[in-house]
Order: structure tokens, then sequence, then C-alpha cells
């Protein structure tokens, strides 16, 4: 597996700091959001390939903003351009996988209404992302959906496509489940894979991974179980005192992780 990190936890201001930084502090990838013109879509294809760094994902920017769930037509056109920018970076830069959180249950948005409205949305999409050979990967987050990796399955494989899949979070679903029963529940669906720390005590993310109370020896071996071999990418800000020395010791705590 090689190790990725998400852009905006990366020290510099500019991408080509950002990616010569990531080089140096141990990383072979980085993920990045959306990127809304051609001009900026070259410059960070062009930066990643001047520090040697791959751009595997790309993480959709307006699914919260903007739902595919949302009763407002004109606001799930909106998250379908989103969607449509975001596969115009993926191909640019040569990432294989666009993240989308799917929907989001509110008050005003039923369970049933979250799945029948972004499954009927992602159909509209999947012929352009065929097309350019980019997966969409539906991720688990706090938006109360799919909230069992036997509903997650479910929703994957009623597409019918290799070109939706799961892009999972390790620390995502810690309060309420065991990672390492979802990585070995979601098998060959697993696309792609962030790694944060959570605390079972205090019911919240770590700075650190090895800080978590999560089983790192069962993760490695459930992704071992399942010839997950894709990149890790970090979503945490990591602990130190400066920017560099918090994501240098990411970096080691991968390490040490994928050791194991």
């Amino acid at each position: 597996m090689r190790k990725g990190i998400y852009l905006a936890f990366l020290p510099g201001e500019s991408p080509e700091e950002k990616f010569v930084q990531a080089a140096a502090l141990g990383f072979q990838c980085v993920e990045i959001p959306t990127l809304l013109t051609e001009a900026e879509r070259k410059r960070y294809r062009q930066a990643a390939v001047a520090a040697g760094i791959a751009i595997p994902s790309v993480m959709n920017s307006i699914h919260w903003s903007s739902p595919l769930s949302d009763p407002d037509p004109a606001v799930r056109a909106a998250s379908r351009e989103g969607m449509l920018a975001s596969l115009a970076t993926a191909v640019e830069v040569g990432a294989d996988t666009v993240l989308l959180v799917p929907a989001v249950v509110k008050p005003e948005v039923t369970y049933e209404q979250a799945w029948q409205r972004s499954t009927a949305e992602i159909e509209k999409l999947l012929p352009a992302y065929q097309k350019a050979k980019v997966c969409i990967g539906i991720e688990n987050v706090g938006n109360k959906f799919l909230l069992s990796p036997l509903e997650f399955n479910a929703y994957l494989d009623a597409f019918g496509t290799p070109y939706l899949q799961a892009y999972f979070d390790i620390g995502n679903y810690c309060a309420i489940a065991y990672p390492q029963h979802w990585i070995r529940s979601l098998g060959k669906r697993l696309k792609k894979v962030h790694i944060k720390g959570y605390d079972q005590s205090s019911k919240t993310f770590t700075k650190s991974l090895l800080a978590s109370t999560i089983d790192w020896a069962e993760v490695r071996q459930a992704l071992r179980d399942v010839a997950y071999d894709d990149v890790l990418t970090a979503e945490l800000p990591g602990e130190g005192e400066t920017i560099q020395d918090k994501v240098r010791n990411i970096s080691l705590e991968m390490d040490q992780i994928l050791a194991l």
C-alpha cells in the first residue's frame, strides 16, 4: 500500500510547495479537492509530477452544501455539476477515484428519500464516469446514511458497475462499529481508504493515529485479508510543534501501522 495525505493538512501555501513537502515527509500520494478551472488542474498536475507525487483521488467539494439528496432539483443539479467538475479534475491529474458523500439525511429528508434521490442522481453521472474510467467512491461519514456494511453493500451493488465502489474511512464509524468488520464485509468493493484516529473514551477523533483506541493490528490484517493494495490517505492534523512535525509524525505512524 502507498501512503497518502489530504492536501489541506500539508505545510506550504502553493500546490508546488505542498507537493514538495509531501514527498519530503514520506508520502507518495496526495488527495486534492475539486479544481474549477483547466489552468488550475494543469498546474496541480505539473506540480505533482515535478515533486514525484501521485494524485490518486479527488475529494468532491460540494456534496455537503449541495447534496444529491436535497428536495430542491436545482440543488441536486448543482451537485451533479460539482461531480462533473470533480471528474474533469480527476481526468487532468490522473486520479482514478472521486470521493462522494452520496446523501445527507435531515429532518426534511427521510432515509428513503435520501436513498431514492441519490441513486437517481448517481445514475445520471455514471455514464460520464464510466466513459472516463474514473470511479465514484462512496464515503461513510456523519451523514446519518448507510449505517451498516450490509446497507452499504446493497447500495453499491444496486448500481452493478465497477465505477461505483466504497471509499472507506477507518475512523468515521468507530463510535458505532469496528472498522475491521466493515473492511472484511466490503471486500472487493473497497476502492480507496481514509485513515484517521478515534478515541472511544472521549468519543472524539484524535490528532495522532497511535493515540486512538482503534485496533490497528486488526485493521491491518483485515486490509490484508481483502487484498487491498491501493493508497491509505491520512485525514488528520497530527501532533507536533510545527506543521512539518505533525505531518512527519503522521507518516511515521503510518509506517508503524503498515508494518504490523
